[in-house]
């Protein structure tokens, strides 16, 4: 990542790991209090790195949002465990989130405590674990689950947090300054991330996607942007929602189109709000074929 040259400050690249649905997207968005990641309640929503760049005059910090930790089958999946993977190396900070609202039997959660102490194994700098959704569950919890995470891995602080109301956020920024080196800003204090607005289009229209289709499609969808043609009054966007299975296609564009053209009104809403601009998006449904274990296809959606 390119140094941005100007006056010295805290400075630094912060990955933001842990697994599925543990909220790395939501805080994100809190942080920067702007939409910079797609959201939703299912999974393995997010599928690429996104750097989300937190200004401040005295201190920048670039929060990379990652793929979900998982046990990886198709080479989809492989590749954004690889994408989260990689996001250990060459960073600043750790900072390892897990959702602490829902309980889990005492079985599984010793198999999940294994499968994280394995991740933490690659963190080659200092570190953070967040609890999640603290919120949500019982007070006089707290405390013991501070002590029994902290026995996992020595991290520099364990923070109780709510990614979605912000609470913590605050005490995670003063911890992350005490680690960050000082040194020159990453981007102009203007430029909220490295993502193009052509990239952040298409995860919007895959957010549509996610949310209002059931819960095969989403996984077996994939978003390309054909073309993106900016004037001064108007932004035009043709997009392709790639899909796996002929069946997929009827749901997914709805009698008489209604499914597609709902899709296409939510997407182009939030677009227009994020280019602050008319937008026309219209919107193609085509079946590709396993394409999630397609490799050349996977290069093409940036992978």
């Amino acid at each position: 990542m390119d140094i941005y040259h100007e006056e010295s400050v805290v400075s630094g690249i912060v990955a933001l790991v842990g697994p599925p649905n543990a909220g790395k997207s939501t805080l994100l968005n809190t942080l920067l209090k702007q939409k910079i990641s797609i959201v939703t309640p299912k999974p393995q929503t997010t599928r690429n790195r996104i750097a989300g760049v937190l200004n401040e005059p005295d201190y920048q910090i670039v929060f990379l949002d990652t793929p979900g930790l998982h046990r990886a089958g198709s080479l989809l999946n492989r590749e954004l465990l690889r994408i989260a993977m990689e996001s250990l190396k060459d960073v600043d900070s750790v900072v390892f989130m897990l959702d602490v609202s829902v309980a889990l039997p005492e079985k599984i959660e010793m198999e999940k405590r294994k499968e994280y102490q394995a991740y933490f194994k690659e963190i080659k700098c200092p570190a953070l674990l967040l609890l999640n959704k603290i919120d949500l569950v019982d007070r006089s919890i707290v405390l013991p689950l501070i002590a029994s995470y902290a026995e996992l891995y020595p991290f520099k602080a364990i923070i109780p947090i709510s990614a979605k109301n912000g609470d913590g956020a605050e005490a995670l920024v003063n911890e992350l300054l005490t680690i960050l080196p000082k040194g020159q800003r990453y981007f102009p204090e203007d430029v909220p991330t490295d993502a193009s607005v052509r990239f952040l289009a298409s995860e919007i229209i895959r957010e549509k996607v996610f949310l209002l289709t059931g819960q095969e499609i989403p996984y077996s969808s994939a978003v390309m942007i054909d073309s993106f043609k900016e004037e001064t009054h108007r932004v035009t966007i043709h997009a392709t929602i790639f899909l796996e299975r002929a069946s997929q296609k009827g749901i997914v564009i709805g009698r008489g189109g209604r499914k597609l053209k709902a899709i296409g009104t939510a997407a182009r809403h939030d677009i227009e709000e994020l280019l602050d601009n008319k937008v026309v998006l219209k919107l193609w449904v085509k079946v590709r074929k396993h394409w999630s274990s397609d490799e050349r296809f996977l290069k093409e959606l940036g992978f």
